[in-house]
């Protein structure tokens, strides 16, 4: 491997140089992030390798472009090496052993971490902050992505002391392909996470059991949000329910225990899977109907419930729609269509940390004029703090907004 610091050479190290082809035509009505998600999960990588031209696919949820050179490295690479090439805009595919390769990752990340580490301007209004902070994450993001592994026909790791991650792939990506491929490590290690998570549940005393988050769908980790809808006065002769956006259908699974039938809605396959799955681990099939929507089902309930993303700032990937909801979209169409969808007394209840406005991204004005502009009035707010633990981390770039936060379970009523 070249220290690139002095110029040397090292026999051991074996550049190679790649391409990509485009082997499908992107969706026109298509845009943004998931348009690249799109050309990147669809594009095929060619390098040189000891005299042969390899072929793989390019695998990146994230929608990250396929990197400009590819230098095929093992063991013999240092962490410090690899830094340098990684920061020179280059990627390396580990052909080395499974466990060095995660123990480089936790190298690097320890190096990039003290290179790009956001620090807080006190002069700074809360909004610059953020957007620091996010470049500055995205940026961190991006270096650590260029460390890629390959991937066998069947999601096999051909990789020395390569635990198996078939189930795991399978479960994020659906039946393979048949082909090779190619992925950041990083990513390969978060579905591994998410399948670990997925298999051992999340416990909800609320749903009297475990919600088992699949790869791509919101985790109910916060269990604030969740204590708030299970705890709020039900609206007078209420028997059922939409819940909007229903993620890993644990509201709706909150609201059915409480004796209501639920009609939940949401657009993403993973997420409808996951509900499904939920559900019927749950035994709340019954009581429950899944419904792919864009917010609202048919119809008119006594309570439509809506969590929506927090923060209204445009997602890096399409995995941060969980997250992030940009220009606050969801969270408006949801007040703009309420009414149209509340039997005569309903109550919709928007559950929201009001984050943002500690970030400077949303007011608390804002956000009663759109409450009001919808036709609504507020019934009742209940309040409560988070519990997790950013919200005492002192290192955290964003401790302060985070320290300050308060979750919110807004009662709205038609004016």
């Amino acid at each position: 491997m070249p220290n690139l610091a002095r110029g040397e050479q090292n026999p051991a190290y074996r550049p190679a140089f790649h391409h990509f082809l485009c082997v499908a035509t992107v969706d026109r009505g298509k845009r943004g992030i998931f348009d690249g998600a799109h050309r990147a999960m669809h594009a095929i990588l060619e390098w040189s390798e000891n005299g042969q031209t390899r072929r793989a696919r390019w695998r990146s949820e994230a929608g990250l472009a396929v990197p400009p050179t590819l230098d095929v490295v093992d063991d013999s690479l240092s962490a410090d090496a690899a830094f340098a090439v990684l920061t020179d805009g280059q990627a390396l595919l580990w052909r080395g052993d499974w466990m060095n390769a995660r123990q480089l990752l936790q190298a690097l990340t320890r190096r990039i971490d003290r290179q790009v580490a956001f620090k807080a301007d006190p002069g700074d209004m809360p909004a610059a902050s953020f957007a620091r902070h996010r470049s500055t994450q995205g940026h961190r993001a991006a270096l650590l992505a260029r460390l890629l592994v390959p991937l066998g026909p069947d999601y096999k790791l051909p990789l020395r002391r390569a635990q198996d991650v078939r189930l795991a792939c399978r479960e994020a990506w659906g039946k393979p392909d048949g082909g090779n491929s190619v992925v950041a490590l990083r990513e390969l290690l978060a579905v591994i996470s998410a399948h670990e998570w997925r298999k051992k549940g999340v416990p909800v005393a609320a749903v009297g059991g475990r919600i088992h988050p699949h790869y791509g769908v919101f985790s109910p980790l916060r269990g604030e949000y969740i204590d708030l809808v299970a705890q709020a006065p039900l609206p007078l002769a209420c028997d059922s329910a939409f819940d909007i956006g229903t993620g890993s259908g644990v509201l709706a699974a909150v609201l059915a225990r409480r004796g209501l039938a639920i009609v939940a809605t949401d657009l993403a396959p993973r997420a409808l899977a996951c509900a499904t799955e939920n559900i019927e681990k749950l035994g709340l099939t019954a009581q429950v109907q899944l419904v792919n929507a864009n917010l609202f089902p048919d119809g008119r309930a006594p309570l439509v419930v809506c969590n929506p993303p927090w923060l209204p700032a445009q997602p890096s990937s399409p995995i941060e729609y969980a997250v992030y909801d940009p220009d606050s979209r969801m969270l408006r169409g949801f007040l703009d269509g309420l009414a149209a969808h509340l039997t005569p007394g309903g109550e919709g209840w928007l559950i929201l940390s009001d984050l943002a406005e500690h970030l400077g991204l949303r007011s608390r004005a804002e956000l009663v004029d759109w409450i009001e502009k919808a036709g609504l009035r507020v019934v009742d707010r209940i309040d409560t703090r988070p519990t997790h633990a950013k919200a005492q981390d002192r290192s955290d770039p964003l401790h302060a907004a985070r320290a300050a936060e308060v979750t919110s379970l807004w009662r709205l009523g038609m004016a």
